[in-house]
């Protein structure tokens, strides 16, 4: 339910920055991170910024549910809401490789896992103990799971899980990563068949079930949901430390590595999809209500785990993207390299923020206070918002982060300070 350090990594951080009277400019001038790509930092700008659509979406919207794409009465418009943001996630952790594969060009093997242990353990915390009471607003448990402190494992606790997994296996270089990382994405689905079924609150099954489905399980006054299995974003993260070298290239090489593999990989979903029963479980069919509904259908690949259909989808797109980047200029461009050189400033405050904001919409409709204190899955019936409305309030949530963010931005690129790769 999704910044890198002083040294380029994503999501690492820790904690907020005041904001100074008088702003800097959105993208310093002078930033001693002189290895930073502004590409990479667009999209994922981009990406973060395209996240709060559906976590404005999960808070606000009437009748709100986690996964609206079962729903097979999906309009059109919610079905692009949701499905525009399946591109966050793999960007978010194959960056996340990225950034440790260019890393590992300028520290040592103990460096870097020293690193990435520090860093994935911190972010298992904050997951655990930040991240989960902003979405609940009650650290001392709901009533709707029998009173149990919720710890909601999603995007956060999963890069740092696989900063870990990486941290170990970054001996053996990056090549061999990108092999190893290859093989889970394309292998994993040959699971689905055999892997225990379970869904978001079962507890039913032993904690390895977490690897490859969603669950919970009980741990003394907590209730762990792991929305995001493991093991296949354990391989997207490999594969981006193994693709590190593309960035290292020449931009005009660089780019058109990424425009031609963008290419592939968006060619393959399709033909993956249309003529082969494999790479998602959630086959497709043409459907009687016509193109539409049977395009829908078509791109209805699975999150949980995330298939390869699923990945081929969003991470073909992403490096076309990422290709065109340089070639952007303007305001727009210079606020999404902002937003992307602070990812996790801006994940942490946007829960806070967007769950305020539905706790003030929740009382403003006549809802208690405490109707609000929990997950929204738990929100009051009647509670909410149309589509319009979610889009208002999430153009609402950026416009107030943008001032905290720059503020962020600038201070990491002009100071050394240890704590800012925490940041």
């Amino acid at each position: 339910m999704n910044s890198h350090s002083t040294d380029t990594m994503l999501l690492n951080g820790a904690a907020a920055v005041a904001l100074d009277e008088t702003p800097p400019p959105a993208i310093p001038k002078a930033d001693h991170r002189s290895y930073r790509l502004s590409a990479i930092d667009m999209v994922r700008g981009l990406v973060i910024v395209i996240m709060a659509i559906d976590h404005v979406r999960d808070f606000c919207m009437v009748a709100g549910e986690l996964e609206p794409m079962a729903n097979p009465d999906i309009s059109v418009g919610l079905f692009a809401t949701r499905w525009i943001t399946h591109f966050c996630a793999p960007v978010f952790v194959l960056l996340a490789g990225t950034s440790a594969g260019l890393m590992a060009a300028r520290k040592s093997h103990a460096e870097l896992a020293r690193f990435l242990v520090t860093r994935g353990l911190w972010l298992i915390v904050v997951e655990m103990f930040v991240v989960s009471t902003a979405v609940t607003f009650a650290p001392g448990g709901i009533a709707e799971v029998g009173g149990l402190v919720l710890a909601n494992m999603q995007v956060i606790w999963v890069i740092g899980a696989g900063m870990i997994v990486l941290a170990g296996l970054q001996w053996m270089g990056r090549r061999a990563c990108l092999a190893v990382g290859a093989g889970v994405l394309l292998a994993h689905n040959l699971l689905d068949a055999y892997w225990p079924a379970s869904s978001l609150f079962d507890q039913q099954w032993p904690l390895w079930v977490a690897l490859h489905a969603q669950m919970s399980h009980r741990a003394g006054p907590f209730l762990f949901v792991f929305i995001y299995p493991l093991l296949p974003w354990v391989g997207v993260m490999l594969f981006g430390f193994g693709v590190a070298a593309i960035f290292e290239r020449p931009p005009h090489r660089r780019n058109a590595i990424l425009l031609r593999t963008g290419v592939a990989l968006t060619a393959a979903f399709v033909l993956l999809r249309a003529f082969v029963a494999y790479g998602d479980p959630n086959s497709w069919q043409i459907q009687a209500a016509g193109m539409t509904a049977t395009l829908i259908d078509f791109l209805n690949t699975t999150k949980y785990p995330p298939s390869l259909a699923f990945l081929l989808m969003t991470l073909g797109p992403a490096a076309i993207l990422c290709a065109l980047a340089d070639r952007m200029t303007g305001p727009l461009k210079n606020a999404l390299v902002m937003f992307g050189r602070v990812p996790f400033a801006f994940y942490v405050m946007h829960v806070v923020l967007i769950h305020a904001l539905s706790v003030l919409l929740g009382v403003v409709q006549g809802f208690s206070l405490r109707q609000m204190m929990t997950v929204f899955l738990f929100y009051p019936k009647g509670f909410g918002v149309g589509l319009p409305g979610v889009y208002a309030i999430w153009l609402l949530v950026v416009l107030m982060l943008y001032p905290f963010c720059r503020s962020v931005a600038a201070v990491k690129s002009r100071r050394r300070d240890w704590w800012l790769s925490y940041v």
